[in-house]
């Protein structure tokens, strides 16, 4: 980050402020730590710093008292403050919460993991990563090996624990992974699925999350025809096909179901759209705070020269994704692959890059690459939109994500 901070940490660990000051102190930030709270009161009304990292168990003073007091003061101006505990109870995190903190995080994550969350809070960061980039199945093995196997999946998670998910892919499971080590009990989230091809929902059985009592998760999509988006997930857990049904979940699992509209979920407000895919298949759009991400995956842009072109069609999206400023967008073939893949309901590079430009994206993210596609195949994807975007002196960047990849929206 290029903005410098001032921190002040309150614990009564000396290795904790150690770790915590020597990792922000190579960012450029400045710290202050004191071991009492009692006594960091008047010292940071002296400061006045950016953000108070405090413990939640402290001699004389809890940090949640400390949290109470610092609010009270009249003469401050009220710093960002974050719980760092060991204390792993859901009381605790939801108490925190419910007082009005900004953060509540726990050591087991491990101090430069501590440090990384503090400053995507301070900076109001919403971080979108990549768990699974692949299209149509898995493809583990040595071709995969800088891009990853796995299949649909993106999550964000915004600066006060708002978690999305898009699509359910086998990089879902990489995602339980991840939340494991979180610490947070219970979890939530938003899924929000595209539709109900099985590279978008196959990771969905495997999902730990949904077994674990106290989570919650709604899970967002289209209805197809008579049959209900509940009954389009639960489907692919029936018996027959696999040995746990949906009925076996412990977590708290909802369902919504979207057409073409515009909600909110919070301060974070959600488009969607209907995109051009055998199906019924759903685009998204989230903006926070001014900022927007699309998701748009799988669709088909049409070719200018292609008798299926429609004018109005590529327009309705070019509206959707324009000025977005992160767009994941369906770049399954070169547009070699796609002269004998017309009408499979997938992109080339030639079309997203030209629909990109004409928007006035500022990053593109080629996704959804095609499981007989080496990494070397993506990568030559990559070049040829860089030449593309270059020829049209265009603005947008592109980049091609590998699975665990990050993004700051």
């Amino acid at each position: 980050m290029d903005k410098k901070l001032s921190f002040f940490i309150v614990d009564d660990d000396p290795i904790c402020i150690k770790l915590y000051s020597r990792t922000l102190e190579k960012g450029g930030h400045h710290i202050t730590a004191m071991s009492s709270a009692e006594k960091a009161i008047d010292e940071i009304k002296r400061v006045q710093p950016d953000c108070v990292l405090c413990d939640l168990i402290l001699p004389t003073l809890d940090g949640l008292q400390f949290f109470q007091r610092l609010r009270a003061e009249k003469d401050l101006k009220q710093p960002i403050f974050i719980i760092i505990t060991s204390k792993e109870y859901n009381y605790d995190y939801r108490r925190a919460f419910e007082m009005g903190v900004n953060g509540y995080l726990n050591k087991s994550l491990g101090y430069e993991a501590i440090i990384e969350r503090v400053l995507q809070i301070v900076n109001d960061e919403a971080v979108i990563q990549f768990w699974g980039v692949r299209g149509t199945l898995p493809v583990p093995g040595k071709h995969s090996l800088k891009y990853g196997g796995n299949t649909n999946c993106v999550s964000i998670e915004f600066p006060d624990n708002t978690f999305f998910i898009f699509d359910a892919g086998s990089g879902i499971k990489e995602l339980a992974r991840h939340i494991a080590k979180l610490q947070k009990a219970p979890f939530a989230a938003k899924i929000f699925i595209t539709h109900p091809h099985w590279d978008h929902i196959n990771g969905i059985p495997f999902f730990m999350p949904f077994y674990i009592q106290g989570n919650e998760f709604e899970i967002f999509g289209s209805n197809h025809h008579n049959m209900s988006f509940e009954k389009l997930i639960s489907d692919q857990m029936n018996s027959v096909y696999f040995p746990v049904t949906m009925k076996e979940f412990a977590a708290k699992v909802t369902f919504r179901t979207l057409d073409e509209e515009e909600f909110s979920i919070g301060n974070i407000q959600i488009e969607t759209t209907f995109l051009n895919h055998p199906g019924r298949c759903l685009g998204y759009r989230v903006t926070y705070k001014g900022i927007s991400f699309c998701y748009i995956t799988d669709t088909e842009l049409y070719l200018d020269s292609s008798q299926s072109y429609n004018e109005f069609d590529n327009q309705k999206l070019i509206t959707f994704i324009k000025d977005a400023d992160i767009l994941v967008i369906d770049s399954t073939y070169s547009d070699e692959e796609y002269k004998t893949k017309i009408h499979w309901g997938h992109s080339c590079i030639s079309a997203v890059v030209k629909a990109a430009h004409t928007a006035g994206v500022r990053l593109m993210c080629l996704y959804h690459h095609d499981p007989d596609q080496f990494d070397t195949d993506i990568d030559n994807k990559l070049m040829t939109a860089e030449a593309e975007l270059k020829k049209l002196q265009s603005t947008t960047r592109v980049i091609a994500p590998a699975e665990g990849d990050k993004l700051s929206l």
